[in-house]
């Protein structure tokens, strides 16, 4: 059954993606399917772990991830089967063509709505509780604080 979660995410990342591309380019390849799951997946993942960071950071974390995926595939699909799906190589702070800064920053705007879309896929798919997604770092609570000072007042006196 997990696996079969698995591959519904993939396949939805994979067409969202595609989607968005052609809405952007005009067209798509067929990799971007392949590399728009995983990234998917990725970002899906990264929610899944106990500590679930607050979007302020989990969302530099997915395009870090994101762009470290386009580097690989691109290494890959561009320069060793030598498909030239994109060329970034005009495009300031590129490395190798494969990816540049301007691109990773678009993909730090698009881990917004993925977080939102993966967690309401696995909701409405799966059955799995909506998450409460923090946009700040959540403060200790009152109760947390007050042992805090309690602590501290025991070893002061």
């Amino acid at each position: 059954m997990r696996f079969l979660r698995g591959f519904a995410l993939y396949c939805a990342g994979g067409m969202s993606y595609g989607l968005i591309e052609t809405a952007w380019r005009g067209s798509t390849h067929i990799s971007m399917f392949f590399v728009g799951g995983l990234c998917f997946l990725v970002i899906g993942m990264l929610d899944e772990f106990e500590y679930k960071p607050c979007l302020m950071l989990q969302m530099p974390i997915c395009a870090a991830l994101i762009t470290s995926v386009e580097l690989c595939s691109g290494l890959f699909i561009n320069m060793a089967l030598g498909l030239n799906v994109w060329d970034y190589s005009q495009l300031p702070l590129n490395l190798l063509g494969q990816i540049c800064l301007p691109f990773s920053v678009l993909w730090l705007a698009l881990s917004l709505p993925a977080i939102y879309l993966d967690d309401t896929l696995r909701h409405f798919l799966f059955g799995q509780p909506m998450k409460r997604l923090h946009v700040f770092p959540r403060l200790p609570s009152r109760h947390a604080l007050n042992a805090v000072t309690a602590v501290k007042q025991k070893s002061a006196g």
